[in-house]
């Protein structure tokens, strides 16, 4: 009997393909992720490429159901990075050829922040001579704001939808003004018109959640066209609406294995994108990120946040490393990419091929 794995073109899988890929077990498993990693190789290579999170910020104005630094948790001490801190990351970035950072922070609209921002992504422009490349992952913002930013410098922007389906989507956020699916949708595209290489992405085994949905979640990021994908398990945290449900959620491994599962069907679907091999996976598995670069995933982000603030930006329960120092990090993420059989790619910012191919029309 033909298996599903025998297909030449996985580029137009459809809902009932793509839910067959899920259910895979055993050595069909295996080789689907042998396959995902043929295409990888095929299509971005052997290199890794980091890009080096600042956690700026855990204030935000949003109070998602699922997020440990909701608005709503009053169990964590609020913080901003000061300046100085915030270019000591930025110049270790580049002393230990870091090919991008990403700057990550909690949702914040106000004209004090949109200022800051576009003055750090001017400056990181001048003190790394260009050389440095910018992701930004800030939350919703107006389409003025993230032309502004863009004009400074960013050039690339993850805004995870975290789940495709309006309905479910609101069952994971409180039902105001501020929590609205067609907004943030409606950022996604505003963000891909004005020219940013464009990242999304949803969280696995969520409360409610079904295969159907995520079959349907992976059709969504193929026909908003993305450039790049950090997508990882939902990991509970005690200090959310959700946690309520812990004991109904898919066992953590099974979430585990349905987001390998997951990426290397979306690197089927979508040989030359990037995908992040999440911090998430490594909460659960010691080998979780490495596991997903085999898997089809060509970008890690290691976090070189200040060792001190990192306590208070947990989204989600055990998150690891929060204890080590970024040259600890530096030292692990090689050895582990190395023995994984790939190579980080330094200086480089190892951009989204399928945004140029995009670009000239190919």
């Amino acid at each position: 009997m033909k298996s599903i794995l025998d297909k030449q073109d996985f580029s137009n899988l459809d809902k009932n393909e793509i839910i067959e890929l899920l259910q895979l077990r055993g050595s069909d498993e295996l080789n689907l992720f042998k396959k995902a990693n043929k295409i990888r190789l095929r299509y971005r290579g052997d290199r890794v490429y980091l890009r080096g999170i600042i956690e700026y910020s855990n204030i935000c104005k949003k109070n998602c159901l699922y997020c440990g630094i909701r608005s709503g948790n009053k169990n964590l001490t609020r913080y901003t990075i000061k300046d100085e801190e915030f270019y000591e990351a930025v110049n270790f970035a580049i002393k230990h050829r870091y090919g991008s950072i990403v700057i990550q922070s909690g949702e914040n609209t106000s004209t004090a922040f949109i200022d800051k921002m576009t003055e750090y992504i001017k400056e990181i422009k001048r003190i790394s001579i260009g050389k440095l490349g910018i992701t930004l992952s800030l939350g919703e913002q107006s389409k003025e704001t993230y032309q502004r930013w863009y004009e400074a410098g960013a050039h690339r922007y993850l805004l995870r939808i975290e789940e495709s389906h309006p309905e479910l989507y609101k069952k994971l956020h409180p039902q105001d003004d501020i929590h609205d699916f067609d907004k943030r949708y409606r950022c996604l595209v505003d963000l891909k018109e004005i020219g940013y290489q464009l990242g999304t992405g949803i969280m696995i085994g969520l409360p409610y959640q079904t295969i159907e949905h995520l079959a349907d979640d992976l059709i969504f990021m193929k026909n908003l066209d993305i450039d790049m994908c950090g997508m990882g398990p939902y990991i509970e945290h005690p200090d959310t609406p959700l946690y309520k449900y812990k004991n109904n959620l898919l066992p953590i491994k099974e979430r585990f294995s349905l987001t390998l599962k997951m990426i290397a069907i979306l690197r089927l679907m979508m040989p030359d994108i990037n995908i992040a091999a999440t911090t998430a996976m490594q909460a659960i598995d010691p080998m979780g990120r490495e596991k997903a670069l085999q898997a089809g995933a060509n970008v890690l982000m290691p976090n070189i946040t200040p060792k001190k603030y990192r306590d208070e930006y947990l989204l989600y329960k055990n998150k690891p490393n929060i204890d080590k120092n970024p040259d600890d990090n530096i030292c692990c993420i090689e050895s582990r990419i190395r023995i994984a059989g790939f190579r980080i790619g330094y200086d480089e910012w190892g951009d989204s091929l399928h945004y140029f191919r995009n670009k000239k029309g190919i």
